[in-house]
């Protein structure tokens, strides 16, 4: 059974699409995307979608490091990737709360759906005093709540 995008489970249409080629160096030994590499796929795409929402992934106001380390990461594989094709990512924002923003990401080949995924991501502030979570800016906030 072949699976269309239209399979995917998200709500509402994607905030971010990037398209990018599969490298040789990203499949296995069965000439497959590596599964892990769906990960690093995810991870350039939210910092592509954040930066094009004009976010700046890593820093802050007043000398502080923010960051945005994963609390959560799942991808669900349902056909193989190999060399040479051409994947699109979609990007949804599925819930936004006070520290954390949890994505979903639908990969495509054509119109088939052949992966998808999420990754949870806790908004922290890096000093002297260690890693803590702290409330997502609230223009940021209102970017991704609002579409």
């Amino acid at each position: 059974m072949m699976s269309k995008a239209g399979d995917s489970k998200r709500s509402g249409p994607p905030r971010f699409e990037m398209t990018r080629g599969v490298e040789f160096n990203e499949t296995d030994m069965a000439g497959l995307v590596h599964f892990a590499n769906f990960f690093r796929y995810m991870e350039v795409a939210e910092h592509e979608f954040l930066r094009s929402i004009g976010h700046v992934i890593h820093g802050g106001p007043e000398g502080r490091e923010n960051g945005w380390p994963r609390v959560n990461a799942n991808c669900d594989y349902r056909k193989p990737a190999r060399f040479g094709d051409e994947i699109l990512v979609r990007v949804y924002v599925e819930e936004v709360r006070t520290r954390s923003v949890r994505y979903g990401f639908d990969f495509l080949i054509g119109e088939e759906l052949i992966a998808t995924g999420s990754v949870t991501t806790a908004h922290v502030e890096m000093g002297e005093e260690g890693i803590r979570a702290v409330p997502i800016p609230e223009g940021l906030r209102e970017v991704l709540v609002g579409g």
